[in-house]
């Protein structure tokens, strides 16, 4: 078993967050509201995500008896979405508290007669969802989270080992460093078209109800009166922000889990070995 990949994974994610979180609040309000959960949730499912991917490699890898042959297209598709499906049942609940947090309106601006906000910290957000929803109310939203991140996690994978591939010239020599942040960067915004369509649904269904009454009675009803009410082209509202916000998080984050990866790995190279080189 591979627990190299779940550390540098860890810290691949911790770094990407910080670089991604302003653009990702873009989307709704407020720059670092609500950061020290997301920055522990995503450290912990991008852990899962690497560990789980590479691990499933190579369990393919040994299931056709070729440990030391390089991993086929399907197999990198396969195991990306089996990292997908893994990480949800830990991102899930941070990704509620964090839309929650990001998506309270309350400001001063808005006058002394607002309401006060609802949730005074992540922490404070989650025993409130717990307390008003039960344990179910972390996991609103969890199918549109499966259903991008199943797809979009394979899309990426196997686009930044294709486009490394390509890079290469098809041989297996180790990348520059400039060329795993491309190929990380690409991948990133790959990955983000994908699941973008998911993303808008996952984000109406963790609101709904909150501020008001529901409007929605599950997934295929969102789906159904989103698309109804607002054509779509709403499903890619958030397209641009989210490619905006993939390419540089993605860069750092395949840079710092292939460096740390190649660091941590004490046996001999093979195949599947990092390919980056600083020099």
């Amino acid at each position: 078993m591979h627990i190299v990949d779940f550390v540098s994974g860890s810290v691949a994610g911790a770094c990407g967050v910080t670089v991604g979180f302003p653009l990702d609040t873009v989307k709704v309000h407020g720059f670092f509201k609500g950061m020290s959960l997301p920055l522990t949730t995503v450290s912990l499912t991008s852990s899962v995500v690497f560990g789980t991917y590479r691990n499933c490699l190579q369990c393919m890898k040994q299931a056709r008896g070729a440990d030391w042959s390089p991993n086929t297209k399907l197999e990198i598709f396969l195991a990306g979405m089996t990292g997908g499906v893994a990480q949800t049942s830990v991102m899930s609940p941070g990704d509620i508290v964090k839309v929650r947090l990001q998506c309270q309106t309350e400001s001063t601006r808005e006058g002394a007669n607002k309401l006060r906000p609802k949730y005074r910290g992540p922490v404070h957000c989650l025993l409130s969802i717990v307390k008003e929803e039960g344990l179910r109310g972390l996991y609103r939203g969890a199918l549109p989270l499966m259903l991008r991140d199943a797809p979009s996690y394979a899309t990426y994978f196997l686009t930044y080992a294709t486009v490394s591939e390509w890079m290469s010239g098809g041989s297996n020599k180790k990348l520059h460093w400039t060329g795993v942040m491309l190929a990380g960067g690409v991948a990133g915004m790959a990955g983000w078209f994908v699941g973008t369509p998911m993303d808008v649904i996952k984000a109406r269904l963790q609101m709904d109800g909150v501020r008001g009454p529901k409007q929605y009675q599950g997934f295929l009803h969102c789906v159904v009166e989103t698309a109804r009410a607002e054509g779509g082209a709403v499903f890619f509202k958030s397209l641009g922000i989210n490619c905006l916000r993939a390419f540089p998080v993605n860069m750092v984050v395949f840079f710092t889990y292939e460096v740390l990866t190649g660091f941590l790995r004490t046996e001999p190279e093979s195949v599947d070995s990092p390919h980056v080189r600083l020099e």
